[in-house]
Formats: C-alpha cells, sequence, structure tokens
C-alpha cells in the first residue's frame, strides 16, 4: 500500500470554535479519517495546538496554518510512502518539525495526520483500530479486561463559572462487571446527582464536559456528598459499586508559590494543600486523584504520592506528564507518580501516545485514557488506544454527543469481543 493524497480542513469542535480534521487516501481506494481535540485547561508542555492569531476570523482561533501545513508541508513529506510503517511515518513528521512541542508544523496537524493513517490500514486490513494498534506495536494486551468508565459528573475550574476550584469530580467503575453494566449504574447515580443538587437549591447547568457545573457550591468538598447521596439514591454502595475521582488541575489555581482556592478565600503552601487533600482521603471512597499539584511542583509530588499510597489511592499526572516520556521518567525516577494520564493531543502522535502507554506498563504505573474539556470531537480513536494499551478507565463527560461517542464506542468493542 501506498498513501496518494491527503487533504485537511477545519470542522467544528464541542466548544463551537474550529479544529482540524484530515483525510488520508491509500492506493487502493480505502481512507482514514481523523479529528483532533484541544484542551481548555492544558499544561504548559504540551504540544502545540497551533492556530491562526486572525482576530479577523474565529477571533484569532483558526487552524487554516495548521491545515496549509499538512496540505502543502506533511502532504509532500509522506505521500507515496507505505502507510503500514507507522513508526516510521510519525518519526519524519516529527523531524520535520524539528521543535521540541511540534511547533512548527502544529501539534494538531501531525496528530491528525498520525491518526488518519492508521484508521486508514485498519480500514485496508478490515480490522478494528484497536487491534491494528495491538498488532502494530505489539503491546499485548488482555482483551478481557477493558478499560472501565470515569465519568466526569461535577466540573468547576476552567471548565465552568462560579463554582468549585477544582476541575473534575468523577464517579469511577468499581468490581468486576462490564462495561456497559458499570457505565449504567454510573449514569443512574448521575441522574440521581441531578435530584440532589436540585434538592440543594443549586443549578443543573452543564460545563464544557456535560458534567453538571452548578453556581454556588459552598466549598470545595460540598460535591463529595452530593456524590454520595446520589449513589445511595440510585441504589448503589459508595466504595462498593461506585467510586470517586478528582482532577484539581491545580496549576490553574497557583499563582506566585502559593495555591489559591478563591471559594474559600483560602492561600495554601504545597504541604498545607496536602494536608488539605488529606482529610478528602481520609473520608470518601476515593479512587484516583488527578493533578492535584502545580505541574512543576516535583517535591511536593513526591510527598503526596506517599500519602496517597497510605489510603491505596491512585495519583495520577496529567499536567505533570502530559504524555511524554521524559516527564514520565522523571516521575518515574522521583517515584512522583503511580499513574499517567494519556491524552494523544498531549503529545502529538500515534506512536509517542503508545510508547508512552509501554513506558507506563513497563513502571507499573496505571494509565487513564482521557478525553479533552475544551473542544472535543466525534472522534473515537482515544478509546481503541485506551483498549489497545490497557487503560485501567477512560476519563469522559457523562452527556452530549462528542463524550457519548467515545462511551458507545467503548460498547461497541465489547459487544464484538463477546
Amino acid at each position: 500500500m501506498k498513501i496518494t493524497n491527503i487533504k485537511s480542513y477545519e470542522i467544528l469542535a464541542s466548544g463551537g470554535y474550529p479544529t482540524i480534521e484530515t483525510r488520508v487516501e491509500l492506493d487502493n481506494g480505502v481512507f482514514g479519517v481523523a479529528s483532533v481535540p484541544y484542551g481548555a485547561s492544558a499544561g504548559s508542555h504540551e504540544a502545540t495546538v497551533l492556530t491562526d492569531n486572525d482576530k479577523s476570523r474565529w477571533n484569532g482561533k483558526g487552524m487554516l496554518k495548521a491545515v496549509n501545513n499538512i496540505n502543502k508541508k506533511i502532504t509532500h513529506l509522506i505521500k507515496g510512502l507505505d502507510p503500514e510503517d507507522q513508526r516510521a511515518l510519525d518519526q519524519k513528521m516529527i523531524e520535520a518539525d524539528g521543535t521540541e512541542n511540534k511547533a512548527k508544523f502544529g501539534g494538531n496537524a501531525i496528530l491528525s495526520v498520525s491518526i488518519a493513517v492508521a484508521n486508514a490500514v485498519a480500514n485496508a486490513k478490515k480490522i478494528p483500530l484497536y487491534q491494528y494498534i495491538i498488532d502494530s506495536y505489539k503491546t499485548s494486551v488482555d482483551l478481557e479486561e477493558l478499560p472501565q468508565p470515569m465519568v466526569v459528573v461535577i466540573e468547576g475550574g476552567k471548565h465552568a463559572d462560579n463554582t468549585t476550584d477544582l476541575q473534575e469530580f468523577c464517579f469511577t467503575a468499581l468490581g468486576n462487571k462490564s462495561v456497559a453494566e458499570n457505565l449504567r449504574i454510573i449514569m443512574e447515580s448521575y441522574h440521581a446527582l441531578k435530584n440532589v443538587l436540585k434538592s440543594n437549591n443549586l443549578s443543573i447547568n452543564v460545563g464544557n464536559e456535560g458534567a453538571f457545573a452548578p453556581n454556588g457550591i459552598p466549598n470545595n468538598e460540598a460535591p463529595f456528598n452530593f456524590m454520595l447521596a446520589a449513589i445511595k439514591n440510585a441504589g448503589y454502595e459508595p466504595g462498593k459499586d461506585v467510586g470517586i475521582s478528582i482532577d484539581a488541575a491545580a496549576s490553574e489555581f497557583f499563582k506566585n508559590g502559593k495555591y489559591h482556592l478563591s471559594i474559600e478565600n483560602k492561600s495554601l503552601n504545597s504541604n498545607e494543600l496536602i494536608s488539605y487533600y488529606e482529610n478528602w482521603l481520609q473520608k470518601y471512597p476515593i479512587v484516583t486523584i488527578e493533578d492535584m499539584l502545580h505541574e512543576d511542583d516535583w517535591n511536593a509530588w513526591v510527598k503526596l504520592n506517599e500519602v496517597a499510597k497510605k489510603y491505596k489511592i491512585e495519583l495520577i499526572g496529567d499536567d505533570l506528564t502530559v504524555t511524554n516520556m521524559q516527564r514520565v521518567q522523571k516521575a518515574i525516577n522521583l517515584k512522583a507518580i503511580s499513574a499517567v494520564l494519556i491524552k494523544l493531543n498531549q503529545i502529538g502522535t500515534l506512536t509517542e501516545t503508545v510508547d508512552c502507554c509501554m513506558l507506563a506498563r513497563k513502571n507499573n504505573l496505571m494509565t487513564t485514557t482521557s478525553h479533552r474539556g475544551g473542544g472535543e470531537t466525534n472522534d473515537t480513536t482515544m478509546v481503541d488506544v485506551a483498549v489497545a494499551v490497557g487503560s485501567r478507565f477512560i476519563k469522559v463527560g457523562p452527556t452530549r454527543g462528542e463524550r457519548i461517542s467515545k462511551y458507545n464506542r467503548l460498547m461497541e468493542i465489547e459487544r464484538g469481543l463477546d
């Protein structure tokens, strides 16, 4: 097989601004399509999302520069090459870009081509994308243990206005049940949460990720009690049927060496914030905690990981690690985390994403594959990647089509394996 044509163009992402979609065609007439997301809350070490900065169009958030880089530069680079050598193709784009964070072509441009090529080959071979990734990268996963849902149910931070300082509170699947069964239990708890919020005179508006973004929550701890009540009201047992996961996105409220919790009018140093969190770890059925500290507050991460281990809770790096092997290796060396969040667009190629997951697995770190809060699309590649690398969880919001498409794809994979 040979790559014969590549075409990229703008499409709308979930936030109402553009992202890019790319179509890669092969000489046998088969093609693959991929669209890429971007985050409203993004770590400073992520691959570049290249935008136009032309204020006369899309308030500067257009992506024609990235589109043109694909149509004119990347097309010239890989047209005529063998699409089955994904690693070589990705490396060729990385080297031609030549920057540490893919600033020349745009991480969004490179990733859309990378995924579209993989989709084209999977389509040509008439196999699911996850199986193609398993075969290509020899990930040797056990398909009897699929990733389970981690569903964002309350969101704050940069994803919503006038609500919690922390960015996400999630219901997380527990127990040896099917994806479909766990998703049903969690969604029933999510619907029960709606009534709990209403009974507390809180709004049930939704934020970027389709989760509730209630205005006027009194403090950052309140969501835990709302969530526990919802699980019980749905007929389930907290800590047995459904657990809780949180993502602080702490880099967003870190300034001048302190963590500023505006909802509680508190300003804390790293040690004080860890103590603040530990109070929750003692009281609630928490499964995972993510980005609880600033992305470069390495020493504090090491301390928090020791605390998390004491309560058998997984500490996930996201802005800390940005799906980047060098940063993940540093976190491994320092023993700063026990788990890694995986987002393809943080690093910018399929190969680097899979390699990062394999590094994590080799070092006994759990992986959770995640959506993006700001500009998501209906593309479900992240689900196939999660399956192919053996992620423990898939983190996605509970409503809106671009979120639900991920869970529907996961259940589709589960049915196909029955």
